[in-house]
């Protein structure tokens, strides 16, 4: 029915997976149709302990930010959601605006919509994009890990420091 089930957790009997409630059960009739065969893939949460590291390294790096730069990010979550999108995790909207000048008036009002996101005018196309949710819910850990990762090298990037620095930082917090 659809790509997009939320996570239904189940438990192994020694013979089959089931739901581990009525409201997953119901949840799995929502999503799922009898018969069917789907793949399962198992997820593992990510650690708390991880989650808090990324924003604690995140806000050692704001608060060192270049002066040339540090305008350009007046909050932790500003410098974490444009690493995000410099790192590839991001949702595109393609407008075409039907010009060159008008694809600059779209792109200059995007920050009053969203002010995390990001335009980008190609003649007349405007490219809106918008970061990808690190929270639990939406970024699964295999995921997060990842994004956690590029967004790490991209801010270290910006910092004239390695990744590794940036992680001891984390973790000395």
């Amino acid at each position: 029915m659809s790509d997009h089930a939320p996570p239904i957790p189940c438990n192994w009997d020694g013979e089959a997976f089931a739901p581990v409630s009525q409201r997953f059960a119901k949840l799995a009739d929502k999503f799922f149709i009898i018969g069917e065969i789907y793949a399962m893939v198992v997820e593992q949460p990510r650690s708390r302990a991880s989650h808090n590291h990324q924003f604690a390294w995140l806000h050692d790096a704001w608060m060192n930010l270049p002066e040339d730069i540090a305008h350009l990010y007046p909050s932790e979550d500003h410098l974490r959601k444009r690493a995000l999108i410099e790192a590839g995790y991001y949702h595109e909207l393609a407008v075409d605006a039907g010009s060159r000048a008008a694809a600059l008036r779209v792109a200059a009002a995007v920050p009053a919509l969203d002010e995390f996101a990001f335009a980008k005018v190609e003649g007349p196309i405007v490219l809106i994009r918008r970061a990808k949710s690190q929270s639990m819910r939406a970024m699964g850990a295999r995921q997060f890990y990842e994004s956690k990762a590029a967004i790490m090298q991209v801010i270290a990037d910006m910092l004239g420091v390695t990744a590794k620095e940036l992680r001891k930082r984390g973790e000395a917090a």
